[in-house]
């Protein structure tokens, strides 16, 4: 069964700082480009940025850009997301996806407030 399991969210100060992880199993981890999304209340999920399966090429979405990075440890089946100078509208549930396989897994609230 293919899993996707986000944690290290949490509440955090405008300007602040948060690490997220997500643990992959079920299925070969480092062969798939892997995506962060986001999804705030009342509003479409959207898209935040994608790693490819060996960590060398990253985009990311307009809104994130210099501020969040993507990374990943194939040997840990672990992708990661390190996000700076935290924003309100950043406040959101965050999953990681691997759209090849149409895998999406529980997420994790980000909340930023001051």
């Amino acid at each position: 069964e293919v899993q996707l399991q986000a944690s290290g969210g949490g509440s955090v100060q405008p300007g602040g700082s948060l690490r997220l992880s997500c643990v992959a199993s079920g299925f070969t981890f480092s062969r798939y480009n892997i995506r962060w999304v986001r999804q705030a209340p009342g509003k479409e999920s959207e898209w935040v940025a994608t790693i490819s399966s060996d960590g060398s090429i990253t985009n990311y979405a307009d809104s994130v850009k210099g501020r969040f990075t993507i990374s990943r440890d194939n040997a840990k089946n672990t992708l990661y997301l390190q996000m700076n100078m935290v924003k309100p509208e950043d406040t959101a549930i965050y999953y990681c996806t691997c759209t090849t396989l149409g895998a999406r897994g529980q997420g994790t609230q980000v909340t930023v407030s001051s």
